[in-house]
């Protein structure tokens, strides 16, 4: 009887099934604060920024996860967009706060970053890789370690040699590299954005 009840029960009143929500994580590279927001070093927040704009969203102060944070949707994922506030080379605590509490793996992180060996007018994407040097990417790198996909902007030019490599990542573009960053680095790099939301991002190099 308790098996024939059973049955009764389930054609009635079918499963309970639970959709869980997919979720993505872009994360910029940047120094918070008005002293750092134009600089070359910074080109990742300015990137977050725009598409946040575009998305009409805005970010919050999130100190448990040592970062702003603002929430858009794609599709049926929901984005979390994220500027940490712990100063570049420490980037990698937020980005661990911000996986661990939304149980992301690496599959769903997307870096935004500077690359000094990428001349001005590059941008380049893929997948892993070495530090080369970065100290914001070396700290992802202990944190969470290294199979995340994330967008290159090239910043190098001749400045660079003339003033050194930390004067350089914190000086602000000319006004003819600002022209150029703000109509077509932006742009593409939001282009390239919008493809890892799609899953349909790859290794590739752009340039102007």
């Amino acid at each position: 009887m308790l098996f024939i009840f059973s049955d009764v029960i389930s054609s009635v009143y079918p499963p309970y099934r639970c959709y869980t929500k997919s979720m993505k994580a872009i994360l910029a590279l940047g120094n918070p604060g008005k002293t750092y927001a134009n600089t070359r070093h910074n080109v990742g927040f300015s990137v977050i920024d725009q598409f946040a704009a575009e998305q009409g969203k805005h970010f919050t102060d999130k100190p448990k996860f040592f970062a702003e944070l603002a929430e858009t949707s794609h599709g049926n994922e929901k984005i979390i967009l994220v500027k940490p506030t712990t100063y570049y080379n420490e980037t990698g605590r937020s980005a661990r706060a911000i996986m661990d509490f939304y149980k992301l793996s690496l599959d769903d992180i997307l870096i935004i970053h500077d690359d000094t060996d990428l001349d001005f007018g590059k941008i380049r994407t893929r997948r892993g890789g070495r530090d080369a040097g970065n100290n914001g990417l070396k700290s992802l790198h202990n944190h969470i370690g290294t199979d995340f996909w994330h967008i290159r902007i090239g910043t190098d030019s001749l400045t660079r040699r003339q003033v050194g490599d930390v004067n350089f990542v914190l000086s602000n573009f000319n006004s003819d590299e600002k022209e150029i960053f703000t109509s077509w680095t932006v742009p593409t790099a939001i282009k390239l954005i919008k493809s890892f939301l799609d899953d349909k991002i790859e290794p590739l190099s752009v340039k102007l």
